[in-house]
């Protein structure tokens, strides 16, 4: 009875003080301060990038996991796209902090562009991230739909992202500002790479995104970092290498995908033939329809339905599935709830068609099908990383007599100037009978 006494006193007093024609409840409430596991307390610096948190699209954030299925390999893996992108948002404003004491111009206003640029840059994801992109919808990048996405919001925050989004597409006169966002040196990987490595429980991916940080300078307007700050980046792209082989493109995290996308390509052939399957409205809206890029950046419905469409939209659909009449279907989606996943197996050049063949015959016999749909029990993958890529963008080494170098030319380690090259591995997954 006192607590609810307690909450109608507050709500009357809210009442009031809101009715009296002051904001100052409202701006105390929206002083947050959030926990972080990776970099401690991040503070959120004021209502506008509070309203920017608050929005639907980015919440949606709250329910798409940062590293798609890698929780099936480490258990720990069930961070969130909304925390990455905070943490981002916060070493953001380190770097901003960190050019202004270097006695660089950047306004309030263009501060809170960048931090909204990077809080939003990765808005436009599907559900388990990178896993689904080019399944539900075709040859259109999470980065088109983020663009999408953030001019969607630029309307109801009437017209205050467009610094934001110039940033974001890099047509901003400070071309630094877009290099934190997107960059060979942004701020989105020296969040991931500590976050990523926390959360599996891995060493190797933890960098000194601090010392990083701090020796960040803009020549030229673009970024540079001081040459004492040489070897905090060269433990940074090593890292980067070991966290791609070690965990993002670890065999079982590739394997679950195949057999997460095989299943959502039988679901949509099956749907294609005019067979009802449960799923929620977002998700059915995807099944039933094929959309693609064209088609999706001129449908105010096609995006409309995408933010609907969460990571538990798929799995809730998968557990019923399980149990469908089709062979196929039901077959996959039993191994996926179940984490009976594809084999796997890699080498250096492609498999040889006969390899192939000889597991399509397994499952014509095995399932008593045809070898056409014996296809959605095997996936192939071509994957390739080069670490680092110059030609793309270039993390620059600042001297004190001012001349620059390329971080591949000034490094007197080995192996930076390998990891310019790409690495490239074969994987085919196979159902397991």
């Amino acid at each position: 009875m006192a607590f609810r006494l307690i909450n109608v006193i507050f709500a009357d007093f809210y009442a009031k003080r809101m009715s009296s024609g002051t904001n100052q409840l409202k701006k105390d409430i929206k002083r947050k301060i959030i926990n972080d596991p990776v970099f401690g307390f991040i503070n959120i610096p004021n209502d506008f990038i509070y309203e920017i948190i608050q929005h639907p699209y980015f919440q949606r954030l709250n329910r798409i996991k940062q590293l798609g299925l890698s929780f099936l390999v480490y258990p720990g893996a069930e961070h969130t796209r909304f925390l990455h992108s905070l943490g981002a948002m916060h070493l953001m404003g380190e770097a901003i902090n960190q050019l202004r004491l270097q006695g660089l111009d950047i306004s309030d206003e263009e501060a809170d562009a960048a931090k909204a640029a990077i809080l939003l840059h990765d808005i436009g994801h599907g559900p388990f991230s990178h896993v689904l992109e080019n399944t539900l919808v075709h040859n259109i990048s999470h980065e088109t739909i983020s663009l999408l996405m953030l001019e969607e919001i630029n309307k109801t925050f009437n017209g205050k992202l467009d610094k934001a989004i110039a940033i974001f597409q890099n047509q901003y006169d400070k071309p630094f500002l877009h290099q934190l966002v997107s960059g060979q040196l942004d701020v989105d990987r020296l969040d991931y790479l500590c976050r990523d490595s926390f959360f599996c429980g891995v060493s190797e991916g933890m960098v000194g995104s601090a010392r990083i940080l701090k020796m960040l300078h803009v020549k030229d307007g673009k970024l540079v970092v001081e040459a004492k700050g040489i070897y905090s980046i060269e433990k940074f792209l090593v890292a980067r290498r070991l966290m791609y082989w070690q965990v993002y493109l670890h065999k079982t995290s590739v394997a679950a995908e195949k057999l997460l996308t095989n299943i959502l390509k039988r679901a949509k052939t099956l749907a294609a033939k005019g067979t009802e399957l449960f799923c929620s409205p977002a998700l059915h809206y995807f099944l039933y329809h094929n959309i693609d890029k064209e088609q999706f950046i001129n449908s105010t419905e096609a995006l409309g339905q995408f933010v609907l469409l969460d990571d538990s939209d798929i799995v809730c659909a998968i557990k019923i599935w399980a149990g469908h009449s089709d062979i196929i279907l039901s077959a996959l989606c039993k191994a996926f709830i179940n984490r009976n996943l594809f084999k796997v197996e890699i080498q250096e050049h492609p498999f040889d068609s006969l390899f192939r063949e000889n597991k399509i015959g397994l499952y014509t016999t095995h399932f008593g099908i045809n070898k056409a749909d014996a296809e959605y029990f095997i996936g192939e993958e071509t994957v390739s990383t080069d670490t680092y890529d110059p030609s793309n963008d270039r993390i620059n080494i600042l001297y004190k007599d001012g001349s620059i170098k390329d971080i591949a030319d000034a490094s007197d380690m080995l192996n930076i100037s390998v990891l310019t090259k790409k690495v490239e591995k074969y994987y085919f997954c196979y159902y397991k009978i």
